[in-house]
């Protein structure tokens, strides 16, 4: 249990019914090329809580060949607390250490034969932006039960949470900003490790506002950089290959390079269409598994996706905008 502010819903600032709070998990199997993500998203204005849980491989990149896709709505909250919580979705989420380790276990409420059962132990204190928004990497154990098998899950992995009002509508991610971000991450350890969150600010350039780097166990906040997608699939448009070029508040610099072993198509709110890919990134010389993420509105995917496949123009940016 934790009486954290942190580990709690937020009081909402007043009775906008668009004021939302966010928990998301991802965490993966390296050598199965599987991913698990787990994503409530709550509404308490209005009592009820949306959720989704993915498990995808490389043999799949939509929800409608992935291993499990299951996204739910409205579901009642019914005045739980966030740090104990147990959504009709057959989701539970419980803080066993303030800010540090939590239970999560998920079974599917048809009675499929998928369940999560796993253990979030932090590897580093949370980073918040102070705009609503923290970020934390953890190390991920216990088990995936899949269609008869049980898969074990001992690797890194990577939370965040956010709180404020997240409207639906918007043509772009942030106020007089572009239609595109990113997010990166990897952990080799607690002592070598990076995150970077990129927004396109209308430039057409993914610009690091936010993020850390640790080397030799020294933690520092990004305050420069940028990520770029070098490659895409021909087909689908997925990152193949992406690569970010930081610089944190020390003056150290932070290159990183990603190859991409899966990729997975989403709408993960109603407002973001995202692919997310399990990485294999290296940087300072070494080699570590984390994931990157290739956010768009809806304004900006159907145009760009479109233009990468060649479509007719109807859908073009217009002139003097940007991807």
């Amino acid at each position: 249990m934790s009486t954290h502010e942190y580990d709690n819903f937020h009081p909402p600032k007043d009775d906008d019914p668009f004021w939302t709070e966010t928990s998301w998990w991802s965490f993966y199997v390296p050598e199965k090329k599987l991913s698990c993500q787990l994503y409530p998203f709550f509404r308490p204005n209005q009592d009820v809580a949306a959720c989704a849980v993915f498990l995808w491989n490389d043999e799949g990149d939509q929800v409608n060949n992935a291993l499990y896709a299951r996204q739910t709505w409205h579901l009642p909250l019914d005045g739980q607390p966030l740090h104990d919580l147990h959504l009709p979705n057959g989701l539970r989420y419980k803080c066993e250490q303030e800010l540090t380790t939590y239970h999560l276990a998920y079974q599917d409420p048809d009675g499929e034969d998928v369940a999560v059962d796993v253990r979030f132990e932090a590897q580093l204190p949370p980073n918040y932006d102070q705009h609503g928004h923290l970020d934390q990497p953890g190390r991920v154990t216990g088990t995936i039960r899949l269609d008869g098998e049980d898969i074990t899950v001992d690797c890194s992995g990577f939370r965040d949470r956010s709180w404020g009002r997240r409207f639906e509508f918007g043509r772009s991610m942030i106020k007089h900003g572009g239609h595109h971000m990113g997010y990166a991450y990897a952990t080799e350890s607690p002592d070598h490790a990076f995150h970077a969150l990129a927004y396109d600010k209308g430039t057409g350039r993914c610009e690091v506002v936010h993020g850390y780097y640790v080397r030799d166990g020294q933690f520092s906040r990004l305050v420069a950089g940028e990520r770029y997608v070098d490659e895409r699939d021909p087909v689908t448009g997925a990152p193949t290959r992406v690569r970010l070029e930081a610089r944190d508040d020390l003056g150290r610099e932070l290159s990183a390079t990603g190859t991409c072993v899966n990729q997975f198509g989403l709408l993960l709110n109603p407002n973001v269409w995202t692919i997310n890919c399990l990485v294999e990134w290296e940087f300072d010389g070494a080699t570590s598994w984390g994931e990157d993420h290739d956010n768009w509105t809806p304004y900006g995917y159907r145009r760009f996706f479109r233009q990468h496949r060649g479509f007719d123009g109807a859908l073009s940016f217009p002139v003097g905008a940007t991807a």
